[in-house]
């Protein structure tokens, strides 16, 4: 193809053989601002290598810096997070690390947060299309019958990623399957797009008959919320509760427990009537604002913010309130995780490196609750609108 100048002159600029260089990113901010008019001297400010970002972004050309601010410390009493920690959270939204800590603090004072991993599996979700309906059941049966030998090929391509079962879904003459893998400390989208495909290579070359196929059908619902997630998990499915005690709701957050419960009982109708897909308060708040601190991929919190809150008004007054997260997906290694900031994020949290996952999922849990609650009793408090005015607005 002959080279076009001017197509050439409104290319973003890259090297083919060294791109991630200080050179190029003072080359690319150099192009923006030929382009815009706009100087970026504050996005050329930060610590990061370059060659350090590689294959977390391409054209690297600066820094986004979100302002952090530390909430806790928090009590987690779980399986994998024992102890107090103080929880980083990136955001721009003022009052939201106040308000976690406020929920920290009354969690705190009633004996702290109990946090259980109930289990883990990250989805690919091929679609195959045979003739028809028939043979489409009949295909079916095949692969529940050739289970290991599919379990092997697709197990060949990973270190750590397990198949634990495939689910089975039909339309017409179309078989969703499911395939379900655990990942251990990483997020393992990729690892299970690699292990999926191979392992239908295999199948559409062991398969007698005529078949089709596509390597997502979308029903692995791949960052966005689904029915399915929230059944049948993805990442990982993970409960925080605790018991309240009367005498801790009056003083630190100024409501009585048969009022939080009832006004609670109203608001989780309100949630069923719309749809929505958390009947609790706000718990994508902490989740995105611990996802941009620790270097988990953001657009997972499009999954991650599902919840399922439950709560018990006991007959000793105190009041139970758990919330289930069904499709946290975390990692403690790969991604972002190991880029400096968030590196030390993550080593705040004792979290970094391999075998810190669901100790991280209990804690994100623990946070979770922590705002649920705040929030909740900021609103039947009233004081939801004044935190609001004193902290949250940026005022010229």
């Amino acid at each position: 193809m002959t080279p076009d100048p001017e197509r050439d002159r409104d290319r973003v600029p890259r090297s083919r053989t060294d791109d991630y260089t200080e050179t190029e990113a003072a080359r690319r901010r150099t192009f923006v601002q030929d382009h815009t008019g706009v100087d970026l001297r504050d996005v050329a400010s930060y610590s990061v290598e370059p060659r350090a970002v590689a294959g977390n972004i391409e054209n690297f050309t600066g820094v986004i810096q979100v302002p952090l601010g530390i909430a806790g410390p928090i009590r987690v009493n779980g399986e994998h997070a024992q102890g107090e920690f103080y929880i980083p959270m990136a955001t721009t939204e003022g009052t939201l690390v106040a308000s976690y800590s406020r929920g920290m603090r009354l969690l705190n004072a009633c004996g702290g947060v109990k946090a259980t991993v109930v289990e883990q599996f990250m989805q690919r979700a091929p679609v195959f299309v045979l003739p028809d309906a028939a043979v489409a059941r009949e295909f079916g049966g095949w692969i529940r019958d050739h289970l290991e030998a599919i379990k092997h090929q697709a197990e060949q391509t990973t270190r750590f990623g397990k198949l634990d079962h495939i689910d089975q879904y039909q339309i017409g003459p179309a078989r969703f399957l499911r395939f379900n893998f655990t990942t251990a400390d990483a997020a393992g989208q990729n690892m299970c797009t690699r292990a999926t495909a191979a392992a239908c290579e295999w199948i559409r070359a062991a398969w007698p008959g005529k078949l089709e196929y596509l390597l997502s059908g979308n029903i692995d619902t791949d960052k966005k919320h689904s029915t399915m997630n929230t059944l049948h998990t993805r990442g990982r499915r993970v409960v925080a509760e605790a018991v309240l005690h009367r005498d801790a709701l009056r003083e630190l957050v100024g409501v009585e427990p048969d009022e939080l419960f009832r006004w609670r009982q109203i608001q989780m109708a309100g949630a069923f009537m719309a749809g929505s897909a958390s009947n609790g308060a706000q718990i994508a708040n902490g989740i995105a604002a611990l996802f941009i601190a620790t270097g988990q991929d953001v657009a997972d919190v499009a999954e991650s913010h599902a919840s399922i809150t439950y709560s018990q008004l006991r007959d000793d007054g105190d009041y139970y309130w758990s919330v289930t997260i069904p499709s946290l997906i975390v990692a403690t290694c790969g991604g972002g995780t190991g880029l400096a900031t968030q590196r030390q994020c993550l080593e705040m949290l004792g979290c970094h490196g391999q075998g810190h996952a669901d100790k991280l999922a209990e804690i994100c849990a623990a946070v979770a609750l922590a705002g649920e609650i705040s929030l909740a009793s900021a609103v039947i408090h009233g004081d939801w609108v004044s935190s609001h005015e004193r902290l949250g607005r940026n005022r010229p």
